[in-house]
């Protein structure tokens, strides 16, 4: 069962239409099944014909009005009785908005070949082990960036982006009608360690052709500038290490591997130990380190039993939960119910990570306990302690100047969001009707001339919830009647008039 989301006016460039005429029978179909209406659930289909390939296939995380549920996967009702013409299934990049819904969706696809890098099937793998129950074996098939694939009418090339876990890339995919570029999560840095190197001369050379349209990375859009470099990032961690007086505690993302590799040096620069807390955190830094994408030397990483034989000056540990979640390591050492770690006052604690939009409460009120049981607070809003993955408006320029693609679709990313990337393809010299800002399940259409329309036709996009129970056994009545079930806060009261 499914909650039911209402359809959304078109824009005013959605109601643009190209002065080429009408679209011929033999066309490429792309539609964004997730994400372009939120952060997270990322999901996309390109259709020629009989074959369909997949890009991405991620979950959203709960907002705070959805009590009860663990996470939001996309909708594929519209490849229903499609499954055979699915040639392949193609992941930018290990991150859980990228892949967490195939241990829910790929049985119901047919289970289709993924291809990703070594890393990113290697996480996909091991998520999967966790869905054992389901008795469904992937088809894993691993791609470098060198490398070019053919499903169906399409074949596939890769380009490296940075982001902020290795081995993210970009997609290139020649299809009848014209290269389609989809850039994964990504941002420009030339001076990164520990990431995947941004390959500039790869972009450069997309724009010497033809490239029929880009969908473009839409997170942080709104934000002017270039990003930040992880050599910053780098720099400032170093210095928060080498000051600090009692223990660090670093609370990131599990699947932040630049991030850790980063706090990892900085230790070993200073003599430091360390410890991972959080399950999906260890999981992911084993994987890393077996496959040669995280370096550490040995001796440096101690278990839990460990710490109390160390100096706390010379501890770090490095743990999840920095988005507030109730069930992760941060918050278990907030809130006392960390078996091995309280809070100790001359503890420092490093929110490393951006505030994913709609968890702003959840992470202010973790921060307002650390900070009454004595803790230092350090997070990004008071000094670079995390640069984002996501290309800011300089970034999505320069990369639009390179590769200077016939239609731009801003993707990923609330609408707003979309709206602003829309702008800097205009800046750039790219007509404004010829920027495609997309609902979720909005049919775009191109013919093989090259001309491009944003049609009105829609597929299914409305949320399909998971919690403990299965998945789409939530509906809208369930949720609401969770939501007035749901204890209030301590500090909330009712008033009546």
């Amino acid at each position: 069962m499914i909650d039911k989301k209402p359809m959304r006016k078109p824009s005013v460039f959605m109601r643009r239409r190209p002065p080429s005429g009408r679209i011929t029978e033999d066309k490429l179909k792309i539609i964004v099944l997730g994400g372009n209406e939120e952060i997270g659930r990322n999901m996309s289909v390109l259709e020629y014909g009989n074959d369909i390939i997949i890009i991405d296939m991620g979950l959203q995380f709960p907002e705070e009005d959805m009590p009860g549920i663990d996470y939001i996967i996309p909708n594929t009702d519209y490849l229903k009785g499609k499954e055979k013409n699915i040639r392949g299934v193609i992941i930018t990049h290990g991150h859980l908005d990228h892949i967490g819904g195939i241990p829910h969706l790929m049985a119901k696809l047919g289970n289709p070949p993924i291809f990703s890098s070594d890393l990113t099937l290697a996480i996909v793998n091991k998520r999967q082990d966790d869905y054992k129950q389901s008795g469904l074996k992937l088809n894993l098939k691993q791609v470098r960036l060198n490398d070019k694939i053919r499903l169906g009418t399409f074949e596939v090339e890769f380009f490296g982006v940075s982001h902020n876990i290795p081995t993210s890339m970009g997609l290139i995919v020649h299809t009848p009608c014209g290269i389609v570029v989809h850039t994964g999560d990504f941002k420009i840095d030339l001076d990164s360690r520990g990431d995947t190197p941004v390959e500039i001369s790869k972009m450069a050379r997309l724009g010497e052709g033809s490239v029929l349209a880009v969908m473009c990375d839409s997170t942080n859009a709104s934000q002017t500038g270039h990003q930040l470099s992880e050599s910053e990032i780098e720099h400032n961690l170093e210095d928060i290490v080498r000051n600090a007086t009692g223990r660090l505690i670093m609370g990131t993302f599990g699947s932040l591997l630049c991030r850790i590799q980063q706090i990892i040096w900085a230790a070993e620069k200073f003599n430091k130990k360390v410890t991972i807390q959080g399950f999906s955190m260890r999981t992911n830094v084993e994987i890393a380190q077996q496959l040669g994408y995280l370096k550490i030397k040995k001796g440096t990483l101690i278990g839990i039993t460990e710490i109390h034989n160390i100096p706390p000056e010379k501890l770090i540990i490095i743990c999840t939960g920095a988005q507030g979640e109730d069930n992760a390591s941060l918050m278990k050492i907030a809130t006392h119910e960390h078996k091995y770690i309280q809070v100790e006052k001359g503890d420092t604690i490093v929110f490393s990570s951006s505030v994913i939009p709609g968890n702003e409460r959840s992470v202010q009120r973790l921060k307002d306990n650390l900070l009454r049981q004595g803790a230092e607070v350090i997070h990004y809003q008071m000094m670079d302690v995390h640069a984002g993955g996501h290309a800011k408006t300089e970034d999505i320029k320069l990369f639009l100047n390179l590769v200077r693609p016939k239609y731009f679709i801003p993707i990923e990313g609330q609408h707003s969001f979309l709206h602003q990337n829309a702008k800097h393809a205009v800046a750039v010299g790219i007509p404004r009707e010829r920027v495609f800002i997309t609902d979720n399940g909005q049919v775009m259409e191109f013919d093989r001339q090259g001309n491009g329309i944003l049609t009105e036709k829609r597929v299914p996009t409305d949320y399909v919830f998971v919690d403990g129970l299965g998945v789409g056994d939530v509906s809208e009545v369930v949720l609401r009647d969770r939501q007035r079930s749901a204890p209030k806060p301590a500090n909330w009261s009712i008033i009546r008039i």
